[in-house]
């Protein structure tokens, strides 16, 4: 299996540094530096900052550059129960199992769904991804988009419209009307429009949103993004690409048989 921490993403929009115990010392050394080098000083210093938070910056808080998602179809599944919503990306039959809370209009849910969909790649066989819905009231689209991810997942499109979605976050979030952009993402993506405009309204989507509201519930989900791996909840404290990653591998390594290592 080859190390995920050789491809890990790139942060941007930082919101949270850890401490950089060094930083004193690293501004009397910057302090030396001959005059005709200090104007360039306040850029050095900033880089040092970023190259600093870019080492422990958390997961699950950080904004990342907009990322299309790829997968090809053979390893994607929806439920066949149109009042259920399990979405699965990757192996239908891993032994591991990452589940995901989130919201599409979240600058951080968009950070983690890149993550996963290359985690997912990394660790195929062994890992599956089911994400579920869970739009917070503080997003005034978010609802919205979620319904519409589930009228394309009646028509077999959920994880196209899923990536859409978090692609194109900052424009339909910032749309004056989502619904006219929700449209035109069907139409890409060659759904049957009519029959999508009358699944965003209908009550079997509607379920399969609550399904997941419910769900989110019953583990006790407030924010997101939340992940689960195996039914345990990553905690803020391995929140960081390093810490999910060793969450992976210590479930896989529980799971996987030393024959099937080989």
């Amino acid at each position: 299996m080859r190390d995920l921490r050789d491809s890990r993403v790139s942060f941007k929009g930082l919101k949270y540094y850890e401490k950089f115990d060094d930083f004193p010392h690293a501004l009397k050394f910057l302090a030396s530096f001959p005059s005709c080098m200090k104007r360039y000083l306040a850029f050095i210093i900033v880089g040092v900052v970023a190259l600093t938070a870019l080492a422990g910056s958390p997961l699950l808080c950080q904004t990342l550059q907009p990322h299309r998602l790829n997968i090809s179809a053979d390893q994607t599944t929806s439920a066949r129960d149109p009042a259920k919503s399990v979405h699965i990306r990757g192996n239908p039959d891993a032994p591991v199992t990452l589940e995901e809370f989130g919201d599409f209009e979240c600058p951080s849910c968009k950070n983690v769904a890149t993550f996963l969909d290359k985690a997912i790649k990394e660790y195929h066989p062994h890992v599956r991804l089911i994400f579920r819905s869970f739009p917070l009231a503080m997003h005034q689209d978010a609802r919205d988009a979620a319904l519409a991810a589930e009228a394309a997942g009646l028509q077999g499109r959920y994880w196209e419209m899923h990536d859409m979605l978090f692609r194109e976050q900052a424009v339909w979030s910032s749309a004056t009307d989502p619904g006219l952009l929700f449209d035109t993402y069907a139409e890409t993506l060659g759904l049957d429009l009519n029959q999508f405009r009358k699944d965003v309204k209908s009550d079997k989507v509607r379920e399969r949103l609550e399904s997941d509201q419910a769900r989110a519930k019953s583990l006790g989900v407030k924010v997101v993004p939340t992940l689960f791996i195996d039914k345990r909840v990553v905690e803020k404290k391995d929140g960081t690409p390093d810490g999910v990653h060793r969450l992976i591998d210590e479930a896989v390594k529980a799971k996987t048989s030393p024959s099937e290592k080989k």
